[in-house]
């Protein structure tokens, strides 16, 4: 009799049931994990962010002690349009080679009504965008400039109409804001405290048009019927202008539940959604004689 001296190496195959398991587990295993991972994503995206927000008052703040004051939100005369306070910082952000391939010393626009987009105002820079916001490179709802997602805070409106509701923008008012038009504010009129009154703010775009982002360029003058403040600076308003409110233009960003500001001292921090209006109208204003504590 012969013997075989091989063994039987076959295995039995998984079941149906068994491979189903298998891939549910999986799948529940990558649920588990993928917001975890998103998290951590956002979470580096957002510091990414508050570096930038700081690197930009940093740069005030060397433009202040050049100069003897901080930037203006956007130079210009009456109704015309006038280079943003990103351009004026700009040899503070090592950008000054760039800033040398035009003249922002002549009128932005060229003395045109509304500024027309240039090889230079199109741009993109990324100092001025936020990690977290997908925006196009070049901002449609903005006359087509090179987008950003940082504001100047212009202040509060509510101190001048008896409803702050709507910003009826009035070039000649100061606001309270530390960067207004053709504004030198110094260090000594911020007389609230550098620690108790805003710089400037996140922005977010959406396609849709409910958020219209910001340029980095300036202020594009008056067109279609309206003076475009909101290209570089905007007041701290009613209800509807809360943090990510209703308005297309209100202070808003992608990062989850809120957004990030900057203050006159250097520091950075992230407001949630909605927020105290009232207390956030008067960080917006630096010599009403008001000091907030800033609990969260």
């Amino acid at each position: 009799m012969i013997r075989s001296y091989f063994k039987n190496t076959c295995r039995p195959a998984f079941t149906l049931v068994e491979l189903l398991v298998v891939i549910a587990i999986i799948g529940i295993l990558i649920a588990l994990l993928l917001p975890a991972v998103q998290a951590v994503r956002e979470a580096a995206r957002k510091t990414a962010c508050s570096n930038k927000v700081r690197q930009h008052v940093l740069a005030m703040h060397n433009f202040e002690s050049a100069l003897g004051h901080f930037p203006s939100a956007y130079d210009g005369n009456a109704n015309e349009p006038g280079w943003g306070w990103s351009t004026q910082i700009f040899r503070f952000l090592e950008l000054g080679n760039f800033a040398e391939t035009f003249d922002i010393t002549s009128s932005f626009g060229g003395g045109s009504r509304a500024a027309l987009p240039t090889d230079f105002s199109t741009t993109p820079l990324s100092v001025f965008r936020c990690p977290s916001d997908n925006a196009p490179d070049i901002n449609n709802f903005h006359f087509n400039h090179a987008t950003s997602n940082y504001r100047a805070v212009y202040g509060n409106i509510a101190r001048f109409t008896s409803d702050g509701s709507r910003f009826v923008y009035e070039w000649r008012i100061d606001y309270g804001g530390v960067l207004r038009q053709n504004s030198r504010t110094e260090f000594g009129e911020i007389t609230d405290g550098s620690s108790n009154v805003l710089l400037h703010g996140e922005m977010a775009y959406e396609e849709d048009g409910s958020k219209t982002g910001a340029i980095w360029a300036g202020m594009t003058g008056q067109h279609s019927g309206a003076r475009w403040t909101s290209d570089v600076m905007w007041p701290i308003n009613a209800d509807r202008e809360q943090i990510n409110g209703v308005s297309p233009w209100a202070f808003s960003s992608h990062h989850p539940g809120g957004a990030l500001f900057s203050f006159a001292d250097g520091s950075v921090r992230f407001f949630p959604n909605g927020g105290d209006v009232e207390m956030l109208q008067l960080l917006a204003v630096r010599n009403d004689g008001t000091h907030v504590e800033v609990n969260f």
